[in-house]
């Protein structure tokens, strides 16, 4: 199974994704579990995901939302993912449609956590995204607990 942070730490909040690996990374994780700090995103995240039986991504949204929200999504497809930012080299939309194109079916669950459009440049996380962190760190472990049970 493979965690996949995604986002921009020098746009603050941006950067939640890499932020939730680094947490998770500190914990006891199963032997079968690779955490991925997937930066702004890359085609060289391709091989990655296609190796994974299961996909468990982090990313930053602007959808409206109070920041902290954090949404669980299960989508099928990538126009099932919700906006992102383009803070990214390239798109998660793109890089997921390829690997669903090489790899056919993919099992992912996407963490979505809603944000305030970034004002500008700099690492520090907002207090709402901060506190937030242990939470979806928890709820990363509970998900690969119940995958574990499942497998």
């Amino acid at each position: 199974m493979l965690v996949l942070g995604i986002g921009n730490v020098l746009m603050g909040d941006e950067g939640i994704g890499v932020h939730v690996v680094q947490r998770l990374e500190q914990l006891p994780l199963p032997e079968n579990v690779r955490c991925l700090d997937g930066g702004t995103g890359s085609f060289l995240l391709l091989e990655s995901m296609q190796l994974a039986s299961r996909i468990i991504l982090i990313d930053a949204t602007i959808d409206g939302k109070r920041p902290g929200t954090v949404t669980r999504l299960t989508p099928q497809f990538s126009s099932d993912y919700p906006v992102t930012l383009t803070a990214h080299d390239i798109g998660l939309k793109d890089l997921l449609d390829a690997a669903y194109l090489t790899s056919g079916a993919l099992a992912v669950t996407l963490f979505a956590v809603s944000i305030e459009p970034p004002s500008g440049i700099g690492m520090e996380l907002s207090p709402a995204i901060t506190n937030t962190i242990p939470l979806i760190a928890e709820m990363i472990m509970e998900e690969l607990a119940c995958a574990a049970v499942r497998a």
